[in-house]
């Protein structure tokens, strides 16, 4: 039985996930490939303001394709996180709590995971027709130059993943 989530998760339910278990989320999430993660890791360097405020948020690794006629968002699937690992200590630094993508990540992330009690969840690839239809509300705002891999506010109801990595560094890999 999937566990619903809503956001923003707070720390007792993101620290009482345990690997393996499967989660259904409901709320506001955003996305961001590499590119943007080291935009937003060079902003953080300068001391400049971040698109959107990474505390207890969640960022889902994803490059959507262009939405077709009454679509909110095109397929969505995930993107492998291993790209993100040289950034993703920074920004848990600043507050961010909870990571989807697909695949497993380096021993350097899972120990600022551990540190920052943190959770990665894995979308399952192959899925992105399915996962957009989850999808509610689909804005950018940040980085429209990036395009496809942009930062998008998405509103989503029920987006399935499961905890591939818990807040104690227990991993399904």
């Amino acid at each position: 039985m999937e566990k619903k989530l809503k956001t923003p998760i707070d720390d007792h339910t993101r620290e009482s996930l345990i690997a393996g278990e499967e989660v259904l989320i409901s709320g506001y999430i955003y996305t961001g490939r590499d590119a943007a993660h080291k935009l937003m890791v060079e902003s953080i360097i300068k001391g400049e303001k971040l698109p959107f405020n990474v505390d207890q948020q969640v960022i889902y690794y994803v490059g959507p394709t262009p939405a077709k006629p009454n679509q909110v968002i095109g397929a969505c699937g995930p993107t492998s996180s291993y790209r993100m690992d040289a950034f993703s200590p920074t920004l848990m630094k600043k507050g961010l709590k909870v990571m989807i993508g697909k695949g497993p990540r380096s021993k350097e992330f899972i120990e600022q995971l551990k540190k920052q009690k943190a959770v990665y969840l894995l979308a399952i690839g192959g899925l992105g027709a399915k996962l957009s239809q989850t999808v509610k509300e689909n804005k950018v705002i940040a980085y429209p130059h990036l395009q496809s891999e942009a930062v998008r506010q998405l509103y989503v109801e029920d987006f399935p993943a499961i905890v591939a990595i818990d807040s104690k560094g227990n991993s399904v890999f």
